[in-house]
């Protein structure tokens, strides 16, 4: 079975859980030998590893080429379309020629290079929409040009990619949901980001949610019937501690450790005003800050204005290896997400031999028993647990020994089973239904 499966960011290239997850799915999936998975991407580097798929980027795709000429000049102008009336230029200039000649109100322009490819960042930047809407122009002519028998497009980035590819070959569309506006934003959901995953989820023949959680907001909010949700939890790949490099704290404090965005939805203000109720009970202890986003100088001022910034700090965001070093200098690990859909960095955490403190607003918390949980506003609760992990050692022992064992079965090749066995039951009804 052949999956056409669109994402927006693959590692290494990655600036969130986003490309993390759906490289361990796609990892998982590789272990079945009746599967064969292209994903795709807006923009591909070169240096993905593709030993488990093939990856390609769409802005390395050129669309059809075609001469045409304007009866108003007797001009041959080079362009490129796809079915949708879309009409590239390659510099302003072209593009007044373009929109001088006469051309259909529909028809749209997009701006290409000059081997008819439209130019991708890849990046969430304040262009986002735009590509967004260009890949999924592309996505149509991929899908056009390749033979599969599913699409799953990953998270709402990709939704319009796969909506487009459906429409171009007729076949099933899974969309996987890895969040939704209400968990970024925090309720005040952006009109745009709301349109196209209602669409997305109105236009898929299935849905994939990330956790019970999600699976709820997705019926409640956007009006999805629950047959056609299934809920897949996310997991975490093998690691070999031997094969790493693992550094050695040169204090003799204790860690602990927020590592994710620094936005809004991850709550890192109740971090920061928890280590101020710990470090009124104890100075021997170091709290760290990983990652970046918009909250960032907010948090740094919060800290100085606290007077705990000598016990406070950030490392900005950390990739790679160098998160699993982090995990393995830290003696706590707390995740104060005020809506997390999941949340890949516990299991990270709980695999790295460190305890840990989550939420009870997010997904993980409804598969891990071995974690303290704890409502994301509770600055007190988040506090004795931080203390009480620190203080007694025969509790954080307890902690790790228990989690290491819960963690180590909840790997990616269960959920990519699960994964399969949707794939295998979309088929089945696409062949019932062609049949009839």
């Amino acid at each position: 079975m052949k999956i056409l499966m669109f994402g927006w960011e693959f590692p290494p290239h990655i600036s969130g859980g986003l490309g993390t997850a759906c490289y361990g799915l796609t990892r998982g999936l590789s272990t079945f030998k009746d599967l064969e998975v292209l994903f795709v991407v807006p923009k591909a580097y070169g240096d993905e590893n593709q030993s488990t798929i093939k990856l390609i980027g769409a802005g390395d795709v050129p669309v059809t080429k075609k001469k045409i000429r304007f009866t108003n000049t007797q001009q041959k102008i080079d362009y490129y379309e796809v079915d949708s009336k879309i009409i590239p230029y390659t510099d302003p200039d072209e593009f007044w020629k373009l929109t001088s000649a006469k051309i259909s109100k529909k028809s749209q322009f997009i701006e290409t290079d000059d081997n008819g490819r439209i130019i991708f960042s890849g990046k969430y930047g304040s262009n986002l929409i735009n590509e967004i809407y260009n890949y999924a122009i592309v996505a149509e002519s991929i899908a056009s040009e390749n033979e599969f028998d599913l699409i799953h497009a990953h998270d709402w980035l990709a939704y319009p990619a796969g909506i487009a590819a459906k429409k171009a070959s007729g076949k099933p569309l899974i969309i996987h949901v890895h969040a939704t506006d209400f968990d970024r934003s925090g309720g005040s959901v952006n009109p745009k980001v709301y349109a196209i995953e209602r669409e997305g989820m109105e236009v898929a023949d299935k849905i994939i949610t990330v956790s019970n959680m999600t699976r709820n907001i997705v019926i409640e909010k956007y009006g999805v019937s629950p047959e056609k949700v299934e809920t897949v939890y996310n997991a975490v790949e093998p690691i070999e501690h031997t094969e790493k490099l693992i550094l050695k704290k040169g204090i003799d404090e204790k860690i602990v450790t927020f590592l994710g965005r620094i936005t809004m939805q991850k709550g890192p203000e109740y971090f920061v005003e928890a280590a101020y109720q710990v470090l009124l009970r104890t100075k021997n202890v170091r709290f760290v800050m990983a990652g970046s986003g918009d909250m960032m100088n907010a948090m740094v001022r919060r800290a100085a204005q606290l007077g705990i910034s000598d016990h406070f700090h950030f490392t900005g965001f950390l990739h790679g290896n160098d998160v699993f070093q982090m995990f393995k200098l830290s003696d706590v690990y707390v995740m104060p997400s005020i809506s997390e859909p999941f949340g890949i960095s516990p299991l990270e955490a709980m695999q790295s031999d460190v305890p840990v403190i989550i939420s009870k607003q997010s997904g993980v918390s409804e598969i891990l028993n071995h974690a303290i949980k704890i409502d994301f506003w509770d600055i007190n609760a988040m506090a004795d647990a931080i203390h009480a992990i620190i203080k007694y050692p025969a509790l954080a022992k307890t902690f790790k020994k228990n989690a290491r064992t819960e963690v180590d079965s909840l790997q990616w090749k269960h959920s990519a089973k699960h994964v399969r066995d949707i794939y295998l039951q979309m088929k089945e009804s696409t062949e019932k239904t062609t049949k009839i």
